[in-house]
């Protein structure tokens, strides 16, 4: 048989140390053309300091890196683009108020010659449309009014210009919505058939599984395995390689619904311009609520409004049954609110703070005595110490950046539980986290919501959402549309309901024309178990109302359309009383993909022609989403 190519990228025993952190302490890796490679660990295990080694950002102390089987020495980003090495950073590195176009050539304005716009348009469409992508970016918008997933895009593009053939995407996927991700890797799937080489670095398993080739994993700065084919891993087998042990399980068990009473916050049609729109939800005393949606429903607009960051114009809070409209965030916290929100080097870490000081923080605004009053919160910080597993001389260390991003979330969310909040709003907690610190932020989560506070999630990652939360209030552009139990709930489903109604737009279009042409009521929704999941509906009342709304998970016998639901599709089915028929079209995507039913209820026996609006139905799916 043939011998295996050689490896493209070859770094052994890579050691890095940051004034007293050991960074890197004989770290190795192996990458070849046309292959994923996941590089796997926990925080501070070294991933990413390995990549910017690689890549060029960081210098090394020791060992040997080799490209296409010569040395290789990277002094900097622009030493490793002109070997064809590039890197796709978690927190991009374009210029917001450049456009599209021009950041995707930003490496090319310190060469030598005069720029040719035209050329660089014809070369950028090029290279989106080799990634599929070429109606994704308007090249001439700035990159400041990108979503996470266009500037991700964005950054790929400007890796392409150079040439790179080894790309490292670091935490590509942490701010992107299910839908997002899988655009991302329909793109690196193209950029692997195309010959280029991959490197992953991710937190999340599932994704590792989804999409690489082979893995290597790292701990404590140091590989402890190499270049494992992905396919003879099992989640469990990786996990013992980057913690030295078996986690366990990493959600508890999934959480019971809560009785209803006792509602804490209570939200009402909430207006917060221009993302939120009409926000409402019902949040109980020991509950854990999922806020869904994808990125830019105004999820986390809605968080900030709720703690004071961002002004409301109309709709009404609620908190244990008292009016509430806090002004600023000290309001909140005096009320009993605590927020953790997403960017935490932006949002909650002042670096030149110790952690104590950090830790404080919250404490300042709730505090109304004379001094700081550090002294009445020793006993708890004490307590919390030991649940982070934080050594107490740790507290002085005069740099949260000395820690690695699990536990500075960690900290943060310790925060606020030093201060026993009523109310806790949470805005991607697990992002850019290991599964390790993922599983023990589960766990204090848990155990706040145990001790009777209300837990307010917002996360992009819909298993954890569904794992997490007993229920979940989907929001979709600015506006809540369902709320639900996470138990009948899935990924698919919860997908389908998060996806913005400005996409919908056709599909509405049809269901309006179906009950204004009939005089019945049109809906789209999915069938499972026995029971319906409906996402929209258009007209009906009276003998004609099926019995459910837009965003309901009614069982098929609590409508008033159980026989239909039962039923084959394709023709209209008569309900056992006669006065109302139903039919129900079974509808594909241009792709295949199976995107539910679209239903007409219509009144008594008498039935428009089936066969006519099944077509219709379908040619109307087809052409336009």
């Amino acid at each position: 048989m043939p011998a295996p190519p050689a490896p493209l990228l070859v770094a052994q025993g890579i050691e890095k140390t940051f004034d007293q952190t050991r960074a890197l302490a004989g770290a190795s890796v192996e990458v070849s053309a046309g292959e994923v490679h996941g590089l796997l660990g926990a925080n501070g295990a070294g991933k990413s300091t390995l990549s910017r080694v690689i890549s060029g950002h960081v210098r090394r102390d020791r060992g040997t890196l080799a490209w296409r089987g010569a040395a290789l020495d990277p002094r900097s980003p622009r030493d490793a683009l002109s070997a064809g090495i590039a890197m796709v950073m978690q927190e991009t590195t374009l210029a917001p108020d450049l456009s599209v176009l021009e950041n995707i050539f930003l490496p090319e304005l310190a060469q030598p010659g005069r720029l040719r716009p035209a050329l660089q348009r014809q070369r950028a469409r090029d290279i989106l449309e080799s990634l599929g992508q070429h109606a994704a970016l308007p090249l001439g918008s700035e990159v400041r009014r990108l979503s996470a997933a266009q500037r991700q895009l964005v950054e790929i593009a400007k890796a392409l210009a150079v040439d790179a053939t080894l790309i490292i995407f670091d935490e590509p996927t942490a701010s992107l919505s299910p839908g997002e991700v899988e655009r991302l890797f329909d793109v690196m799937t193209r950029l692997r058939a195309a010959g280029r080489a991959l490197v992953f670095v991710s937190h999340r398993l599932e994704e590792v599984f989804a999409v690489t080739d082979r893995v290597t994993v790292m701990r404590e700065g140091r590989t402890v395995g190499g270049s494992l084919p992905t396919a003879s891993l099992s989640q469990s087998d990786i996990v013992r390689l980057m913690v030295g042990q078996d986690l366990g399980r990493i959600y508890a068990e999934r959480p019971a619904v809560h009785a209803a009473g006792e509602p804490v916050l209570e939200v009402r049609h909430l207006c917060a311009p221009p993302r939120v729109r009409d926000v409402s939800f019902t949040l109980h005393r020991g509950e854990i609520l999922g806020l869904g949606g994808l990125v830019g429903a105004g999820r986390s607009e809605t968080l900030e409004a709720l703690f004071g960051l961002r002004p409301h114009s109309g709709g009404e809070i609620r908190l244990h049954g008292k009016a509430f409209s806090p002004r600023r965030p000290a309001d909140a916290i005096r009320a009993g609110i605590g927020f953790v929100p997403e960017d935490r080097r932006l949002q909650s870490i002042v670096p030149d703070f110790s952690v104590r000081e950090n830790l404080l923080l919250g404490h300042l605004s709730a505090y109304r005595g004379f001094g700081l009053g550090y002294a009445t919160r020793d006993a708890r910080v004490a307590e919390l110490l030991r649940l982070l597993g934080l050594p107490n001389e740790r507290l002085l260390d005069a740099n949260m950046l000395n820690f690695s991003g699990g536990m500075q979330q960690k900290i943060i969310i310790a925060r606020w539980l030093l201060l026993d909040p009523r109310v806790l709003l949470l805005d991607e907690p697990t992002k850019g986290v290991d599964i390790v610190t993922r599983s023990s932020i589960y766990a204090m989560l848990q155990e706040v919501a145990d001790r009777g506070a209300a837990v307010l999630v917002v996360s992009s990652d819909f298993e954890e959402l569904l794992r997490l939360c007993s229920r979940i209030a989907v929001v979709s552009d600015g506006a809540t549309i369902a709320e639900m139990e996470s138990a009948v709930l899935d990924e698919a489903k919860l997908t389908l309901f998060a996806a913005p109604r400005s996409s919908m737009a056709a599909n509405a279009r049809l269901l309006a024309d179906l009950s204004e042409e009939t005089g019945g009521a049109a809906f789209w929704a999915l069938r499972d178990g026995g029971r319906l999941f409906c996402l929209n509906r258009v007209g009906g009342t009276g003998v004609s109302d099926p019995g459910f709304v837009a965003g309901a998970t009614p069982r098929f016998e609590e409508t008033r359309i159980p026989a239909a639901l039962r039923s084959a599709p394709g023709t209209f089915v008569a309900e056992p009383d006669g006065q109302r028929s139903t039919l129900m079209a079974q509808v594909h995507s241009h792709r295949g993909h199976d995107l539910g039913w679209i239903g007409l209820t219509v009144p008594g026996v008498t039935t428009p022609d089936a066969a006519t609006i099944v077509r219709r139905v379908q040619d109307a799916i087809t052409s336009n989403i």
